[in-house]
């Protein structure tokens, strides 16, 4: 199972001679989302601006997932709470729905994808975090039901949890 020893039937097992960094790389492509995501932190579209910026200090996050109707619909990130306070807003009375990024322009990532997937859009696309979806078919539309969240942090603790070469 780690990849060292290859079991051949009616002959027993064999050294397989890979390097430390082959075995790394096979673990994270082997590696999947659902083994690895947090929990989403979501808010409803209609929620003020005020609320889910303090929504998002309380939940200690970068990014919430705005929903409509229970599924994702957009993404609000510390930026976009800069841009509307900047903008002189009202934010108690100005639904969050108003300032955040829409669905189609949303990375996402599904939960049988590898933690090196994720890992790749996550700098392809230059962004903190992916929403962890399932596909929902409604009405012949998909929809993304949110089921999680995987972000810099979790693909880090991947490797600050490997023990290689004795450190």
């Amino acid at each position: 199972m780690s990849g060292i020893l290859e079991a051949k039937p009616k002959v027993g097992y064999r050294y397989i001679q890979k390097s430390e960094r082959e075995l790394v790389v096979n673990m994270i492509k082997n590696l999947k989302i659902n083994e690895l995501k947090s929990l989403p932190i979501c808010v409803d579209e209609k929620v003020s601006v005020y609320d889910a910026i303090v929504t998002m200090f309380l939940e200690d996050v970068g990014s919430l997932y705005v929903l409509q109707e229970n599924y994702l619909a957009g993404v609000v990130s510390r930026k976009d709470f800069l841009k509307a306070a900047i903008g002189d807003a009202d934010m108690k009375n100005m639904p969050v729905g108003i300032i955040m990024t829409r669905m189609p322009n949303i990375v996402v990532i599904h939960p049988n994808e590898s933690v090196y997937a994720a890992a790749k859009k996550i700098i392809d696309h230059q962004i903190d975090a992916l929403p962890v979806v399932e596909d929902i078919v409604r009405d012949g539309v998909i929809n993304y039901k949110v089921i999680g969240r995987i972000s810099k942090t979790n693909i880090t603790k991947v490797f600050t949890n490997l023990e290689i070469g004795g450190e």
